[in-house]
């Protein structure tokens, strides 16, 4: 999706093998970064617990006549007078894919974020991974690997991110059954007019969205000034400013609509939009994404 702000060469087919390797190459760096977000998020992701069938403990309550003799911990009751049933949370697992959108506008790291766009889509994705993966649920990386419940499915993930070419284009196609969600990691940065249409291409699979929308905060503030030259990284276009500052305003405000636009686009379909800057916390975005996913009984 189109970048804004840095100049770039057009890729070639062996740029993007290239970038495909070096992804390869940070993928064990970035699984550990996103494990370690993962797990400041951990504490609340658990937040909506409820009593059923599953394989997780929750309590130990009192026996009620009628109940289920089997479900009775005899160790446990052993301890005082009271007959104690032991109670699992409830786990009816629900399918979740994930996209990482690795065109080479999301290679973008200003001056201004420690990290570029596509890392912190990686992150973010596997982060959600390892949470999925602890809470039991089905997940599947869109377009590359199928649904899977492993409490290896971080790294699942990470491995086919790194062995598969740089996914550039929407999942044309998806496996939905029962309670499926899909989250999208992308600037989205395309025109709003096509990604709304993608996006109504996806709903229609019955599936709930979530997009998170990566931003460099330069992209957002536009801090340039005096001559510059500004490069499509993929289509080669090049613009020349002769006073970039003298644009910031108009383009503030166009960049202000772009993003309004795409919040519209999946909103109009009852899919939720998560603003995220690459200058902030990553556990930030995937708490934002955690209560999006939570609401209408989507998460546990």
């Amino acid at each position: 999706m189109a970048s804004i702000g840095n100049a770039a060469e057009r890729e070639s087919s062996q740029s993007t093998m290239a970038r495909a390797r070096a992804r390869a190459s940070l993928i064990p760096d970035l699984l550990i970064e996103a494990r370690h977000v993962a797990n400041n998020v951990h504490a609340g992701w658990h937040g909506r617990r409820k009593r059923g069938i599953g394989e997780n403990f929750w309590q130990f309550r009192p026996y009620v006549e009628g109940e289920n003799m089997a479900s009775i911990d005899w160790r446990r009751s052993a301890r005082d007078d009271y007959v104690y049933i032991r109670d699992r949370e409830w786990q009816a697992t629900h399918l979740v894919w994930i996209w990482i959108d690795e065109s080479p506008s999301m290679l973008f790291k200003s001056k201004l974020a420690t990290v570029s766009k596509q890392s912190r889509a990686v992150v973010l994705g596997l982060a959600l991974a390892e949470l999925l993966a602890r809470s039991g649920e089905r997940i599947g990386l869109a377009g590359l690997t199928r649904p899977i419940v492993s409490r290896q499915g971080a790294e699942r993930i990470g491995e086919a991110l790194s062995l598969a070419e740089p996914q550039t284009t929407f999942p044309s196609s998806l496996d939905v059954t029962g309670r499926s969600d899909i989250v999208l990691f992308s600037d989205f940065l395309d025109d709003p007019q096509l990604v709304a249409t993608r996006l109504s291409t996806l709903a229609r699979t019955g599936i709930r969205g979530h997009l998170v929308q990566i931003v460099d905060p330069v992209e957002e503030v536009f801090p340039y000034a005096g001559r510059i030259e500004f490069s499509d990284p993929e289509t080669g276009e090049k613009v020349t400013a002769g006073s970039a500052a003298s644009l910031r305003d108009s383009y503030s405000g166009l960049f202000r609509a772009h993003v309004a636009a795409i919040r519209k686009a999946a909103t109009a379909l009852g899919w939720s939009h998560t603003l995220h800057h690459t200058d902030s916390l990553a556990s930030q975005a995937l708490t934002s994404l955690h209560i999006h996913m939570s609401q209408n009984g989507g998460m546990r």
